[in-house]
C-alpha cells in the first residue's frame, strides 16, 4: 500500500494554506471521513445526543475549546478550501490518554440542498496534570460556490462537548469571476490530502486532433535556501501539472521533472495520454536537497551548465511538440544560460513558455535564468501568483497553441 505522501512532504502543520484536512498531535496525525449514509433513503443517522445538539443550534463548552472558522480560500487547484481552528487547553486534557471524536455537518444554503456529515477521531497522549499551554487543531473540507451553514461539535470520552455554529459563503468576486472551477457550486468534498492522487478521466480528441505538449518542472522550494520540498511548495505546481493535464484539447504529454539543485532529471514520462501523478510523487521522493553533493560543489556554474544542456537535449529531441512548457518558481543561478549555446538551436518550429511560481512577485520582479533563456527563445512567461494567474496563463496558452499549431498545418498543406 502506498504511503500517503501528505505525512512525507507535509512537516509543518501549521502551514497557512490549508490543501489538505490535517488534525496535528505531537506523534499522530488523522485523517477525516466522510460519513456514509446508512438510514432510509440513504441518510446518515445520528446518535441521539450529538442530532439534540445541531438541533438545539446552541454554543457548549463542557469541554472548553475554542473554534476559530476561517474564510474560504481559492486554491491553486481552482477549488475553495474553508477551514477553521480549534484551541484546547492541554489542562482539560491531561491524565491517562483520551479520544477526542469530532463531527460535524455542511449543509449548502440552497432548495433541495444536501447535509454532508464528516467524523474525525483524535488519539490525545497522555498528559500531565500540571502541562499548560494549548493544543491546536485545524480542520478543512472543499465547497463550491455557495452559502453553507455549518454544525460542529468534539466530545471526550467521558461525555464533554465543545460545539459551534457558523455560516460561510465562497463567492468568486472582482478578478476572479469567470474562473471555471473544478467543484461545482453547493457541491461539499473532503479535502484531499494526498497531492500526487490519479487524475479523473479526461474526454479528448482522438487520433492526431489533440495537442502534443512538452513540460518540463523544475521542482523547488520557493525559498532557494529551503533544504526540505514542503507541502506549499509542491501544491502549486503539481496544480499547474493538474490545470494542464484537465485541458481537453491535449491529447498527448510528455513530462520532465527536475531539480537544478541536484542537477537532475527526478522523473521522465514520454508521449502518453495522461500525467502519471502517482509516479512522479515517488520519484520525488528521492529528493535530497539537504545535503550537499561535493562535485557538485567544485563546479561553480554546474547549475547553468545543466539547465543548458537539458534545454538543448529536449528542444532538440525526437518527437517535436506542439508546444514546450517550462514550470516552477524563480530560478536565480549566478550565470544565465549563454546565448550562443541558445544560437545553436536555430529558430523554434513550435513555442514556448514558461509559467513562473512566484509568491512575492514585488520582491523578485525580475528575470531568472530559465526566463531569461526563455525570452531569448521567443517565448512567453506568465507569472503565477494567484489562482486566477493559473486558470488564465492554461487558457490563454492552450488557445494560442491551437491557433499556432492550425496556421502550421495549414501552410504545410498549402506547399504540397
Amino acid at each position: 500500500m502506498r504511503e500517503p505522501r501528505s505525512t512525507r512532504f507535509h512537516a509543518d502543520c501549521k502551514l497557512v494554506a490549508l490543501i489538505a484536512f490535517l488534525f496535528c498531535w505531537p506523534g499522530t496525525v488523522s485523517a477525516q471521513s466522510l460519513m456514509r449514509g446508512t438510514g432510509p433513503e440513504g441518510r446518515v443517522r445520528l446518535h441521539t445526543s450529538d442530532m439534540a445538539i445541531f438541533v438545539a443550534g446552541e454554543n457548549r463548552d463542557d469541554l472548553p475549546c475554542t473554534v476559530s472558522p476561517n474564510d474560504p480560500v481559492l486554491g491553486f487547484d481552482l477549488r475553495f478550501h474553508a477551514s477553521y481552528e480549534v484551541v484546547v487547553p492541554l489542562s482539560e486534557l491531561a491524565g491517562r490518554q483520551d479520544q477526542l471524536n469530532i463531527l460535524f455537518r455542511v449543509t449548502p444554503k440552497t432548495e433541495g440542498g444536501e447535509p454532508i456529515h464528516f467524523i474525525q477521531k483524535i488519539q490525545v497522549p497522555s498528559i500531565e496534570q500540571d502541562a499548560k499551554g494549548d493544543a491546536y487543531l485545524r480542520g478543512a473540507f472543499d465547497i463550491g460556490e455557495g452559502k453553507y451553514d455549518i454544525a460542529w461539535l468534539m466530545r471526550d470520552r467521558s461525555g464533554r462537548v465543545c460545539s459551534s455554529f457558523w455560516e460561510t459563503e465562497a463567492m468568486l468576486s472582482g478578478r476572479d469571476e469567470g474562473i471555471a472551477l473544478t467543484i461545482h457550486p453547493w457541491e461539499i468534498r473532503p479535502a484531499e490530502p494526498e497531492q500526487f492522487g490519479e487524475e479523473a478521466p479526461v474526454i479528448r480528441p482522438g487520433g492526431n486532433a489533440g495537442l502534443k505538449v512538452k513540460v518540463l518542472v523544475n521542482f523547488a522550494p520557493q525559498n532557494d535556501g529551503a533544504a526540505t520540498l514542503q507541502h506549499f511548495d509542491t501544491s502549486a505546481l503539481v496544480s499547474i501539472l493538474r490545470t494542464i493535464s484537465r485541458e481537453p484539447r491535449i491529447g498527448t504529454f510528455s513530462l520532465v521533472a527536475f531539480n537544478l539543485h541536484e542537477q537532475r532529471i527526478v522523473y521522465r514520462q514520454d508521449n502518453a495520454d495522461r500525467i502519471d501523478f502517482p509516479a512522479l510523487g515517488d520519484s520525488l521522493d528521492t529528493l535530497e536537497l539537504g545535503t550537499v553533493d561535493l562535485s557538485r560543489l567544485s563546479d561553480k556554474h554546474g547549475e547553468t551548465k545543466f539547465l543548458t544542456d537539458l534545454i538543448r537535449e529536449e528542444l532538440q529531441g525526437e518527437g517535436r511538440p506542439d508546444a514546450l512548457i517550462f514550470a516552477g518558481p524563480k530560478a536565480l543561478l549566478t550565470r544565465k544560460v549563454q546565448e550562443t549555446d541558445l544560437e545553436a538551436l536555430g529558430e523554434l518550429p513550435y513555442p514556448i513558455y514558461y509559467m513562473n511560481y512566484n509568491l512575492y512577485p514585488y520582491e523578485m520582479p525580475w528575470r531568472d535564468t530559465i526566463g531569461i533563456a526563455v525570452k531569448f527563445l521567443n517565448g512567453q512567461e506568465f507569472t503565477i501568483t494567484r489562482p486566477r494567474d493559473l486558470w488564465r496563463a492554461v487558457t490563454d496558452m492552450v488557445s494560442q497553441i491551437v491557433e499556432q499549431k492550425g496556421s502550421r498545418d495549414l501552410t504545410a498543406a498549402s506547399s504540397e
